[in-house]
């Protein structure tokens, strides 16, 4: 992953319960050399409690990119995406659905739901490490991402 155009870091939340994939996403975007702040919250309570600035996440910055999963305990992602797109203060902050669903009506219903990409996680280290960068090479680099 290459340098930002505009070297503004960037906040990123990340929403998955599975303990090995939070690991793998971590030590990847360490590992970046990149002045991004990767946060985790293992459910939906916990990422709209991060967002809203509830409870123990009160002082959480504002993200501006999330990587949401939609297989959740508590709340799902689809449920966590419709509620992040249908709030003004917070419909604009790109969410990227990373899932284990191929599904189309996975797909589909993510998209009606406003998603601004749709990646589901591939099989293997290599393949699910060249995802995460082309991630951070797209999202992070190319993309220009709202101030707030």
């Amino acid at each position: 992953m290459s340098d930002r155009i505009n070297s503004r870091p960037v906040e990123i939340l990340l929403v998955e319960n599975n303990p090995g994939d939070v690991r793998l996403m971590t030590e990847i975007f360490r590992e970046s050399n990149m002045h991004n702040t990767l946060h985790t919250v293992r459910d939906g309570v916990e990422a709209l409690a991060f967002l809203r600035r509830e409870g123990d996440y009160a002082h959480a910055p504002r993200p501006g990119l999330i990587l949401l999963d939609l297989n959740l305990p508590r709340k799902d992602g689809r449920e966590v995406l419709a509620e992040i797109k249908e709030g003004p203060g917070l419909r604009r902050i790109p969410v990227i659905i990373l899932t284990t669903s191929a599904a189309e009506q996975d797909i589909v219903g993510a998209y009606d739901l406003r998603a601004n990409c749709y990646i589901t996680k591939p099989m293997g280290l290599e393949p699910f490490m060249a995802v995460m960068r082309s991630i951070g090479d797209f999202w992070l680099t190319t993309v220009r991402l709202p101030d707030r």
